[in-house]
């Protein structure tokens, strides 16, 4: 199946707006209905497992379901997407996040554009970014090259693990974590913090691409 552009922007802006409304949106659920900080993160992680293998079921059909600049940029890398169709990608998923917070805080009767305060820094915190989107993209690679009808429960499962291996929470995506810097939440991250964890995602996802596209040829290919 072959689809026309807008229909595969609207896809990916969709897809985008509901993962980070069902990010945001169980963070705020988690966080009123208990004190205890790690029920209130598990609470905020099965939905969003869960959420990635409809979403990407769905979807994935249409644009592929990225909803994600990190793994769009790596199938740039690849070849496998133009730039400028990338870029279109990245507008939309961008847009699709910030929409996504402001849907979540609309549901709970918050103000609907806030600008979160919740501090993300420092070393660990971006290289467990690094670790985070490498695992994901590498999960996307595997995937797509052994078992492409399990992604969507590959991806599920790995963010669903990668948020409690993680020192980050396993944000992975430079779309959701912009999204979420406009939710003083939960699920926030400060607009400061912002660069360090996009540039430590996107160098994740290089080295995925680097080192899966090795692991991933026969020795016929070789």
């Amino acid at each position: 199946m072959t689809f026309t552009l807008p229909r595969r922007l609207t896809a990916e802006a969709l897809g985008t707006a509901l993962l980070v409304c069902t990010v945001v949106g169980s963070g705020i659920m988690a966080d009123m209905l208990s004190d205890d900080v790690a029920i209130s993160l598990l609470g905020n992680t099965l939905p969003t497992g869960a959420i990635l293998v409809v979403l990407i079921t769905l979807f994935g059909p249409i644009s592929g379901a990225h909803f994600n600049p990190a793994v769009t940029f790596a199938f740039l890398l690849r070849g496998e997407i133009t730039l400028k169709v990338a870029g279109y990608f990245v507008i939309a998923q961008i847009a699709g996040g910030i929409l996504g917070s402001v849907m979540a805080h609309g549901m709970f009767a918050l103000d609907l554009v806030q600008i979160s305060q919740t501090v993300r820094t420092g070393s660990a915190q971006w290289f467990a970014e690094i670790v985070a989107t490498f695992g994901l993209v590498g999960t996307i690679l595997a995937g797509l090259r052994f078992k492409a009808d399990a992604i969507p429960w590959l991806v599920g499962l790995y963010i669903t693990a990668a948020y409690w291996f993680t020192a980050s929470t396993s944000f992975a995506n430079p779309a959701v974590a912009i999204g979420r810097a406009f939710s003083d939440t939960f699920a926030g991250i400060r607009p400061t913090d912002l660069p360090g964890f996009i540039t430590a995602e996107l160098v994740g996802a290089a080295i995925a691409v680097a080192l899966f596209g090795w692991l991933l040829k026969t020795s016929e290919e070789s």
